[in-house]
């Protein structure tokens, strides 16, 4: 994982200095509660239906054990708001309703607090942080190389990659030193600090695409070229919220060295032309929709200025890259990862794990190849019955740690899909992680399959939502607890949103749901079809919603009337297997399954 140097851990150190002096000056009343907004924005604070929210920073969601052992610190300490407002938020939640399982229990509505939650954008928030304590978590956040710069405002947030970076099998190269280029060279830009939006960048390095970059504002896939040359195919204007749109290809090939005077010239365009009068059509897709080849011309003469004129001041020297590429370094990893264990103990625990149903399951659901053939990458699973998607407790987060240190030389790393994986697990490891797993909760195989679903915060605590995503969340788990029936029903990404703003990436989903407002009370839309642009979905698509929306105890039934449709009308594979899910959709349309959603609509509310 990438190392910080004395520069990173001297910026990070004096901005929460810095942060903790306006603070101050903000409770003392130096600062007005205008003023001191968007500087509290700048390092990741934000303010929500309930409580602050703290987004703190994790590039390319590689977390070491001792990280994560301070996060865990914060949300035992300080992700605990006073009793009166706990209570009165309480109240509101409870007043909304349980949200019925037809033949399960209802959904418990209690808040929870004192833990983080994992996001589709590998970063971590938490929901309950008093503000007052707020320049204490930034120190110790500092302490541990982290902080919260960029992950909020109107500036280019954090950038991403997809979790397998430079372990992947399929790797056409470490998208890791680009992404840390580009991260120094916009952290603070003073030309980008006010863009008419927030701006999102991605890479992937990866054969397949495992970062989505279809649906960021700029996508970079690294390619060869025909001469195997390296460089990048550029997408640019893709994004979800209100209108989904998949980005456009405007280079199929930019030669490496030049990314950051390309990148300058496609924000440039977007800062100097991009809709300001406008929230919902801010965003840089919005502009490249509407202009088209207008706006790619226009890039491509701002980036003949930025080379020919200005003398291309950002090209990527091999030096500047040989330089960044050096701090990521590999674990030394011992040969032997037992620990010390002597063998007879490791034959029993082998043993007793193969002799386990679900260890087999396991291997399948939550085991991939590493480009090491002695190393495995595993998937810790979070997304189990009674926590949120995502959601890890102080005690969950020290227990990963733990895990980090035994099995993967201290280093995890947080998924797109909100989940942890080990990265560098020696393959004669697995059985005594898969025991150690399962005794902390999470090894439930379920990785790809249905409750291994995404889903934002909703109306829980986001005051931009319309709706609750959690107890919907909590629903659908609660109702498909059988094993054997998810592994039937195969891979499907299932993807919830409380609001418009597609935090859950409801579009991208095989199946999404929406939540929105009707008269002051919840409803949920229900899409199908999407896709993110893995291989397991092809390329990136936005859902198609089946019609008006449903009841939240409506949900669950639509969800089951949908998969029973799909049951029925799938085809055997010719490897054995049934076809996938969205295969079956694709192949016979969306008109039956549909007519299954809104049919088990009327069936719910006859039955209410």
């Amino acid at each position: 994982m990438y190392r910080y140097t004395d520069f990173d851990r001297q910026f990070v150190r004096a901005r929460a200095e810095q942060y903790r002096d306006q603070l101050e000056r903000w409770q003392a009343g130096k600062l007005s509660d205008e003023e001191f907004r968007p500087l509290r924005l700048q390092n990741g604070w934000y303010v929500q239906r309930y409580a602050p929210m703290l987004r703190v920073a994790v590039p390319y969601g590689e977390i070491s054990s001792t990280q994560l052992r301070a996060l865990a610190k914060i949300a035992r300490d300080y992700d605990q708001p006073d009793a009166a407002l706990l209570n009165d938020a309480q109240g509101k939640q409870l007043a909304l309703g349980e949200v019925p399982v037809p033949g399960h229990a209802p959904v418990n509505t209690k808040l929870k607090t004192g833990y983080g939650h994992f996001t589709t954008r590998t970063n971590v928030q938490y929901n309950w942080i008093p503000l007052d304590k707020s320049a204490d978590v930034m120190e110790l956040l500092a302490s541990v190389n982290m902080h919260g710069i960029q992950t909020s405002g109107n500036t280019i947030r954090n950038i991403t990659t997809e979790e397998l970076a430079g372990i992947a099998a399929d790797e056409v190269a470490d998208p890791r030193p680009f992404a840390e280029i580009l991260r120094q060279w916009s952290t603070l830009h003073p030309e980008f600090a006010f863009l008419p939006r927030k701006f999102k960048v991605a890479l992937n390095g990866a054969e397949e695409d495992r970062a989505a970059l279809g649906w960021y504002d700029i996508g970079l896939q690294l390619v060869r070229n025909d001469a195997g040359e390296l460089g990048f195919k550029v997408l640019v204007g893709g994004g979800m919220g209100r209108t989904p749109i998949i980005g456009t290809v405007v280079r199929e090939f930019l030669p490496r060295q030049h990314l950051l005077n390309y990148v300058e010239a496609c924000i440039r365009v977007y800062n100097e032309y991009g809709r300001r009068d406008n929230l919902w059509k801010a965003r840089i897709k919005i502009l490249v929709k509407a202009e088209g080849q207008r706006y790619i011309d226009k890039v491509e003469e701002e980036f003949r200025q930025i080379v020919e004129v200005d003398g291309a001041p950002h090209t990527i020297t091999q030096a500047e890259y040989d330089r960044v590429q050096a701090c990521f370094v590999n674990p030394p990893l011992a040969p032997n990862l037992r620990r010390g264990a002597d063998a007879r103990l490791h034959e029993i625990v082998r043993a007793d794990a193969e002799a386990d149903p679900l260890y087999n399951r396991w291997l399948q659901r939550n085991v991939r190849a590493h480009r090491d053939p002695a190393l495995r990458i595993v998937t810790l699973s979070f997304k189990r019955l009674g926590y949120a998607p995502g959601d890890a407790t102080a005690e969950q987060m020290e227990t990963a740690a733990v895990l980090a240190d035994k099995f993967s030389a201290g280093e995890a790393r947080i998924t797109h899909e909100q989940n942890l994986i080990l990265p560098w697990v020696h393959a004669e490891d697995l059985p005594e992680l898969y025991a150690a797993a399962r005794k902390a909760g999470f090894a439930r195989p379920n990785i790809g399959l249905l409750t291994d679903m995404i889903a934002c915060p909703g109306g829980d605590f986001c005051s931009l939502a319309n709706a609750r995503s959690l107890p919907i969340a909590e629903a659908i788990t609660q109702r498909f607890q059988d094993l054997d029936e998810e592994f039937d029903l195969g891979d499907i990404r299932l993807n919830i949103s409380g609001c418009i703003n597609s935090c859950g990436h409801h579009h991208a989903g095989h199946i999404g749901i929406l939540g929105v407002d009707k008269d002051g009370k919840e409803w949920y839309q229900v899409t199908l079809g999407g896709a993110d642009g893995t291989d397991l979905s092809g390329p990136a698509l936005p859902g198609k919603v089946v019609g008006p929306s449903f009841s939240a105890a409506e949900v669950p039934v639509v969800i089951e009337a949908v998969l029973d449709t799909y049951r029925k009308l799938r085809q055997p594979a010719s490897n054995g297997r049934a076809e996938t899910f969205i295969a079956t959709l694709r192949r016979v349309g969306m008109d039956p399954f549909k007519a299954a959603a809104n049919g088990a609509r009327f069936v719910e509310r006859e039955t209410a």
